[in-house]
């Protein structure tokens, strides 16, 4: 028996949950508020989609278990440089990531869109709101990050306030866009799993000219290396066969080529 549900319908949260929001101290809904804007725009949003719960518990297992293991790494080995530079290239690695999801996602979506028998095109078209939301959220953060920071101080403590805002809501940007592959379920469930792997393997690409940030054996250091691009690999053929078992999704039937 599958474990599918709809998503709850977009519009006012429930009166437990505002209630509860009222109730936070201020200083917590500040805090929190870059956090939750990144996620309502880079979170699929279309009520019609299928959230199959298995999926998503696998995902996050997947992270838990890749955090876990990061962690082990650090402290089991001696850090080739200081913590302080460990932290910066995870941060370069989230936004190397965002950046290729930036390339890769556009041209993903194009491909599938254009690549639907009609009247697909046309009906995939009107779903790309939601896409084109998230990568122009994540375009003008990068730009302002680029270009609007570094003269953030001219404008005093308006200018500080600022950047407190913009690096937390650049940082979940980053991690949400790539998590949800620029919200491509809003066009088609069949999406997320099909790029997921593009980017994965293509920040593969780009590690393999990056230093460990561990001294430890090489064996070590290559089992940390591809075990990631392997286990989404593997979790997206996992994910695509469920949702054709559970659902009869295939990308074939999403192109509507199904019988050519």
């Amino acid at each position: 028996m599958s474990s599918y549900r709809r998503p709850p319908a977009p519009g006012p949260a429930s009166g437990a949950a505002s209630g509860a929001e009222e109730r936070r101290p201020g200083w917590v809904r500040v805090v929190r508020a870059p956090f939750v804007l990144a996620a309502r725009i880079h979170r699929p949003a279309r009520p019609d989609r299928i959230v199959d719960d298995a999926i998503r518990l696998a995902q996050i297992a997947r992270t838990a278990i890749g955090l876990l293991a990061g962690c082990w790494l650090v402290l089991a080995y001696p850090l080739r440089e200081g913590a302080g530079g460990v932290v910066d290239d995870k941060f370069t690695e989230v936004l190397v990531s965002a950046g290729l999801l930036l390339v890769i996602g556009p041209l993903g979506l194009a491909a599938f869109v254009f690549s639907a028998r009609p009247p697909g095109p046309a009906f995939y078209r009107a779903r790309l709101r939601g896409p084109a939301i998230a990568i122009g959220s994540l375009l003008a953060t990068i730009l302002v990050m680029s270009f609007g920071l570094p003269y953030a101080s001219m404008l005093g403590p308006l200018g500080s306030f600022a950047g407190l805002f913009v690096l937390p809501f650049a940082l979940a940007s980053a991690v949400l866009c790539v998590h949800h592959a620029f919200r491509a379920a809003d066009v088609h469930e069949v999406l997320p799993p099909l790029l997921s792997p593009v980017l994965v393997w293509s920040l593969f690409v780009v590690q393999l000219f990056d230093d460990a940030p561990v001294d430890a054996p090489l064996a070590v250091r290559v089992l940390f290396l591809v075990a990631p691009p392997l286990s989404v690999t593997a979790l997206s053929v996992w994910e695509l066969r469920r949702l054709r078992m559970s659902y009869g999704i295939t990308l074939r039937r999403a192109l509507g080529r199904e019988n050519g």
